[in-house]
């Protein structure tokens, strides 16, 4: 299999050392001192990801907004919320995904995904839904996405035949 969860951390760090470097380059009045320390620690942060030690970084950037907040910056960035960072982690690695996984794989995680978009949609709209089976279709969905997020064909595939199988009862075409 692909590496893809190397793509993701590789795309992780990169979103987060964007952001750092563009809150550091503006002209703020913001604690100097405060400032180069972050600076170093950024570049400090770049120099582990290059030698692929994944764990230091992203320690160095936690860090980073642990101290920023610490010293009470106002303009520093603060670390986004799961959603969004998962979010800007895909926007950022959708780009270096397609160099890493053979097209024959591209396209069954292609279709698994438009299967699952038009057979979640189905079920949504479906009427008389209660109120389990759309929380057991959102995380049907979320699983189905981490998988996808990874590239992993298998788990993804049995999370599509899992909402399909709800489909089914419901009496909705997937």
């Amino acid at each position: 299999m692909p590496d893809a969860y190397k793509v993701m951390l590789d795309a992780e760090l990169s979103k987060a050392f964007d952001v750092w470097s563009g809150y550091l380059d503006a002209r703020t009045d913001e604690a100097p001192q405060v400032r180069a320390r972050l600076r170093s620690m950024l570049e400090s942060a770049r120099a582990a990801a290059a030698k692929d030690d994944f764990v230091t970084a992203r320690a160095l950037v936690a860090d980073m907004y642990d101290d920023a907040r610490e010293a009470a910056l106002l303009w520093a960035p603060s670390p986004p919320r799961p959603c969004e960072a998962d979010r800007q982690v895909r926007d950022y690695a959708k780009d270096a995904l397609p160099q890493v996984l053979p097209l024959g794989l591209r396209d069954r995680l292609d279709h698994i995904v438009v299967s699952l978009s038009v057979t979640g949609r189905r079920l949504q709209a479906a009427p008389g839904l209660d109120a389990a089976t759309r929380q057991d279709v959102l995380y049907i969905t979320a699983r189905a996405g981490m998988a996808l997020d990874l590239a992993h064909l298998t788990a993804a595939r049995r999370e599509l035949d899992r909402l399909k199988a709800i489909a089914r009862r419901w009496g909705v075409e997937p």
